[in-house]
């Protein structure tokens, strides 16, 4: 299943990591694990934040991916499946 994950990191704590390292860090492993298609940085409400698109068919392997930013950066993440263009005008069509 194709997912949108998007991920919402406190100030305080994405300064502190970006000091650290612990953020590019985590970013790395999330991505090493999840292999994302795409991989988006931007600001929402002012703080940084990610939104990856990837594929998954394992749901207890989002429990891994979540925990890297929970644990490290106390982040608020948000999964929800989503579909290409061509998935919704395929299930429109029926």
């Amino acid at each position: 299943m194709r997912l949108m994950m998007q991920v919402l990191i406190p100030v305080d704590k994405g300064n502190a990591g970006v000091a650290d390292g612990s953020l590019p860090a985590a970013i790395e492993e999330f991505v090493k694990a999840a292999n994302p298609e795409a991989a988006y940085f931007h600001l929402s409400d002012g703080k940084r934040a990610a939104t990856f698109i990837f594929e998954e068919k394992e749901q207890a392997k989002l429990v891994e991916y979540n925990e890297t930013f929970f644990e490290v950066m106390n982040a608020e993440i948000c999964i929800q499946p989503v579909l290409l263009l061509e998935e919704l005008r395929g299930n429109l069509a029926r």
